[in-house]
């Protein structure tokens, strides 16, 4: 790897990026406020649960964008934006990826010479599709010349950081144990990588339904610190 793709992978996965990930918990928020999760070993075991859900889903849509936007096929990448949004069950996870799919678009079309990006960026925000996170890190990385494996890692790694950050927030835990947490999630992301690195978009699934429930139960809140 060189030293500017290394930077541009740190770049664009910074959890600092603005996007709005800090506005999001994953669920989390109703996690904690409905006791699922209480402690270090159950917020491990939550993070796993969306590492695992955001591979088998959004990051098929990602490597198919990625492997689109690298063909130039337009096309192919529009059609993994679609099945992003068609999958997410609940409005507040359909509302998350656009919103940060329309942020990185911006930050990522002001930050680097990035043609396929600002053309789908175009195209969402005239509703010709709609515009979804996953599908424009793929694209992201490709016009950047980057591996799919560098947006797959960014992807996961934000998963993680998104949920943990919350923890932060929510939670009785200091940022030693959020890092411990977030070392053995990353234990996971090659063997995330190669289960799903020859699938389809017809082989997306999320079947979680714990996590449905709880998003559920978020949008119904009257007193909430994130938006899902």
């Amino acid at each position: 790897m060189s030293v500017t793709r290394l930077m541009n992978v740190m770049q664009f996965g910074d959890s600092v990026l603005p996007v709005g990930s800090f506005a999001f918990s994953n669920a989390l928020e109703s996690a904690v406020q409905e006791d699922v999760v209480r402690d270090p070993t159950s917020l491990a075991e939550y993070v796993g649960a969306c590492s695992h859900r955001a591979a088998t889903a959004d990051g098929i849509a990602l490597l198919e964008a990625h492997r689109g936007a690298r063909d130039h096929d337009s096309a192919r990448v529009w059609r993994a934006d679609q099945a992003v949004v068609e999958r997410k069950l609940d409005e507040e996870a359909r509302t998350m990826t656009v919103r940060m799919g329309h942020k990185l678009g911006e930050v990522g079309v002001a930050a680097a010479e990035a043609p396929m990006l600002a053309g789908w960026l175009d195209s969402a925000r005239d509703a010709a599709t709609p515009g979804t996170y996953p599908v424009g890190l793929g694209v992201l990385f490709a016009d950047l010349g980057s591996p799919e494996t560098d947006a797959f890692a960014v992807h996961q790694y934000g998963v993680a950081m998104m949920t943990l950050s919350a923890a932060l927030r929510l939670m009785r835990i200091d940022h030693c144990q959020v890092q411990a947490i977030l070392r053995e999630t990353t234990r996971i992301a090659d063997d995330e990588y190669r289960a799903v690195r020859r699938a389809s978009l017809s082989d997306m699934a999320s079947f979680t339904p714990l996590a449905d429930i709880l998003a559920a139960i978020h949008l119904q809140s009257h007193v909430r610190l994130f938006m899902a």
